[in-house]
């Protein structure tokens, strides 16, 4: 990540900001991790390019919600049990909510999707998307620039290694599990 850095200067944090456009969690902690073991990574800019970046993108997706949602949900259907997860509990928790679902894993997208097909305030989002993306972009770079500096750069490799192997043993094993649940739904119904 460092070489990378190094090597594109100032584009790395326009590629952070479109990483952190889509989800991108890992690739800033891993970002900051780097900059604070080798001093590459300026987290100033890091952090307001994945802020600006992870704002830009719920704000994409809190769009095609509004206009697109409901047909897209006649499209995907596996996508409707979790607007409808999101859409409850925005309704339950309302700002809260908007504050608080990009650090719920795996519905990020979805929420701010949600969001729109709930036909919530274009303004009351962009505001409370933009405090709400500004600190998970800080949390996230400062929990990798604590890690980062905690570790130093040869243990920091050997961390993310592991992490890495963790992340496709547990991808694998839901694959087997849930391949085993669908031949078992096959075989008794």
């Amino acid at each position: 990540m460092a070489e990378f850095w190094a090597e594109w200067g100032m584009l790395a944090y326009g590629a952070a900001a479109l990483w952190a456009f889509f989800e991108g969690e890992t690739f800033v902690l891993v970002a900051a991790a780097a900059g604070a073991a080798t001093g590459v990574v300026d987290p100033w800019i890091l952090m307001i390019s994945v802020w600006l970046g992870s704002f830009a993108g719920d704000q994409t997706w809190f769009t095609l919600g509004r206009k697109f949602g409901p047909a897209a949900l006649r499209r995907w259907p596996n996508a409707e049990a979790k607007v409808a997860r999101c859409s409850g509990l925005l309704e339950r928790y309302g700002a809260l909510f908007v504050l608080s679902f990009r650090f719920l894993y795996g519905i990020r997208n979805v929420a701010s999707a949600a969001c729109g097909i709930a036909g919530m305030d274009h303004k009351r989002f962009a505001v409370l998307n933009f405090i709400a993306a500004g600190i998970w972009a800080a949390s996230f770079v400062a929990a990798g620039w604590f890690l980062g500096a905690l570790l130093g750069p040869t243990r920091l490799l050997w961390c993310l290694a592991g992490v890495a192997v963790t992340v496709v043993c547990v991808i694998l094993l839901r694959r087997v599990l849930r391949n085993r649940r669908v031949a078992q739904a096959g075989a008794g119904g």
